[in-house]
């Protein structure tokens, strides 16, 4: 009977011991935790600035500007994904306008913000992105390839009508002008014209208009951006001298103009790295060649608000 005993209290204790290992079991998987979604990281533009998708540009103003910024925008957007930029004309006053009112992110212009009446200049900053040579285009039956800076005067003010007086065919002269808020025509005026008002002709805003107007219209004369010159359309040399890019650098060929690119205020975000891809040497060194303009740092002398020009 002990022996029974004894038995039966050995099989309860390996019992307990067996209850008390299957308690002591696996812990239930731990589940994971919960992912939280993910922030896009800021694009890096080229330059090296951040840009974000939700800061459109605007950029507005010179038509002479106009192909430059067309194209740099379009290969910087081809590069950040979801920046926008949006370029308009309507000439250099209505830039500089526009973004010293805040309506526009860049003001595109031909002048100096101090040279625009009612502009706040000193709300501005500038950024110079290039230089663009100026000079008298006339069309293809005009038989006329030189003219003195008295003569381009003189056909700008009325006094010469026909080409025959300057050594050309007996043709009657047909005047294309800008309008007044055009920077184009201000620097033209400055440089070519010694600031003599221009007469009554056609007056178009459009770069692109005027050529087609100068090159459909026997014996028309008018200015354009070389940028904006090709087959169509002929240049005319001033007192001899050729408009071209060497020129230019030293100032031989006077009428030319910075290509400014106005911000109210330093420029941030997405306007920040356009600006600064603009003056990248991808687009100082390329483009801006290929498209008929200067680099800024190809320019042997500078020039100021009123003109006055220095070597560098």
């Amino acid at each position: 009977m002990k022996k029974l005993s004894k038995m039966f209290m050995a099989l309860t204790f390996v019992g307990a011991l067996l209850a008390g290992c299957g308690s002591n079991s696996a812990a239930p998987a731990q589940q994971p935790a919960q992912q939280q979604p993910s922030t896009p990281a800021p694009e890096q533009s080229n330059s090296g600035s951040t840009t974000t998708s939700g800061e459109p540009i605007t950029a507005v103003g010179s038509t002479a500007l106009q192909p430059l910024v067309e194209q740099t925008a379009k290969d910087f957007m081809a590069k950040n994904q979801g920046v926008q930029i949006q370029v308009q004309g309507g000439g250099s006053g209505t830039g500089l306008s526009q973004v010293a009112s805040g309506a526009a992110t860049i003001g595109n212009s031909d002048i100096f913000a101090e040279e625009k009446k009612g502009i706040p200049a000193n709300e501005l900053v500038d950024h110079k992105v290039a230089v663009v040579g100026m000079a008298a285009a006339v069309s293809p039956q005009v038989k006329v390839d030189n003219l003195t800076k008295q003569q381009l005067i003189d056909i700008f003010t009325g006094k010469i009508t026909n080409w025959k007086e300057v050594g050309g065919d007996d043709m009657k002269i047909t005047l294309v002008n800008r309008p007044k808020s055009s920077g184009t025509r201000a620097t033209f005026n400055k440089f070519a014209l010694d600031g003599k008002e221009e007469a009554e002709g056609i007056t178009e805003d459009s770069s692109g208009t005027v050529r087609k107007i100068i090159a459909e219209t026997p014996g028309a004369i008018g200015y354009l951006a070389l940028s904006y010159f090709d087959d169509s359309v002929k240049a005319l040399k001033l007192d001899g001298v050729e408009a071209n890019a060497e020129n230019i650098a030293t100032n031989k060929y006077p009428v030319w103009a910075y290509e400014h690119m106005y911000t109210k205020g330093e420029p941030t975000g997405n306007a920040k790295a356009f600006l600064e891809y603009i003056l990248s040497e991808e687009v100082q060194k390329k483009t801006i060649v290929d498209l008929g303009f200067l680099p800024i740092t190809d320019m042997k002398v500078e020039r100021d608000a009123e003109g006055k020009v220095t070597p560098k």
